[in-house]
């Protein structure tokens, strides 16, 4: 019997050993399972991070960038040279003086051009018809000498010494309100000649080129002589450019009429400007003929 009951609980004593084993084995393979799971990445925090996909390792090789001093060197000097350009683009852009201008001044800066143009075209053909008609006379003694009348009566008209006539305009400017002062009238002379005005007679004084005017009790002086509204000029042109080039919007008439003038264009297919200007012989200057 003793042998027998000393049996049992060493039988006993190895279930529970066995028992109580089993978790640690259990444990243990939950460990190993654990340690074959394990992720890729280990955050700083000892936190564990889901592996990157390809997407994610290239963004993260891309940025921040990774500079070397050559490639510094080289951004800074593109971008110098971009911020060169872009100044020098912005200020030949700034100065351009046609820059923001309204379409009516372009169409009306081109016609003048034109204008001109033409002008320039039949004067070069005029002088050229003359060296020929001197080339070619029997008699280029007498051909210079009408050459040089007709010439002289040209220079008369344009030095006011001389009485003219042709096409043109008659331009008025009634100012009861005496707000039109020389400046005004400055800038209708200088329109009239852009727009090719050959003869332009202001009242009873011929205006020329040396012609100058300046603001007078109750009226304006042109070249030291009192003139009083209305302001009648006599234009001897194309009637054709003149009246436009004093019609534009912005123009000559629209300023007057701002400073409550009346003003009134007409075109004639006679004007006669026959106000005269005193031919003086110059003091110092001579022709480089003599």
């Amino acid at each position: 019997m003793p042998p027998e009951s000393r049996s049992i609980p060493e039988r006993a004593v190895s279930e529970e050993e066995t028992e109580a084993q089993e978790p640690d084995s259990a444990g243990q393979k939950t460990d190993k399972g654990a340690d074959s799971s394990t992720p890729d990445v280990i955050a700083d925090d000892g936190s564990a991070e889901r592996p990157k996909n390809g997407r994610e390792r290239l963004v993260a090789s891309l940025w921040p960038p990774r500079l070397t001093r050559a490639q510094l060197i080289v951004a800074l000097l593109l971008f110098i040279l971009g911020l060169g350009l872009a100044i020098q683009v912005r200020s030949t852009s700034d100065s351009s003086a046609l820059r923001g201008a309204r379409q009516e001044d372009l169409v009306r800066i081109l016609d003048e051009l034109d204008n001109r143009s033409q002008r320039l075209t039949d004067e070069q053909r005029r002088l050229e018809g003359q060296k020929t008609e001197l080339a070619n006379s029997s008699d280029q003694a007498e051909e210079a000498r009408k050459q040089t009348v007709e010439k002289e009566q040209q220079l008369g008209v344009l030095a006011g010494t001389v009485a003219a006539q042709g096409p043109g305009i008659n331009l008025t400017i009634d100012d009861p309100t005496h707000s039109v002062e020389a400046d005004k009238l400055l800038d209708t002379i200088q329109e009239l000649r852009a727009a090719g005005a050959e003869a332009i007679q202001v009242n009873d004084v011929r205006v020329v080129a040396n012609t100058s005017l300046s603001d007078l009790q109750g009226g304006v002086g042109i070249d030291g002589k009192r003139v009083t509204q209305p302001f009648r000029f006599k234009v001897i042109g194309k009637p054709e450019d003149l009246e436009p080039a004093l019609n534009i919007p912005g123009g000559v008439v629209q300023t007057l009429e701002k400073e409550q003038a009346k003003v009134s264009v007409t075109r004639e297919e006679k004007i006669i400007v026959d106000a005269l200007r005193e031919a003086k012989r110059p003091d110092y200057a001579r022709s480089s003929s003599q």
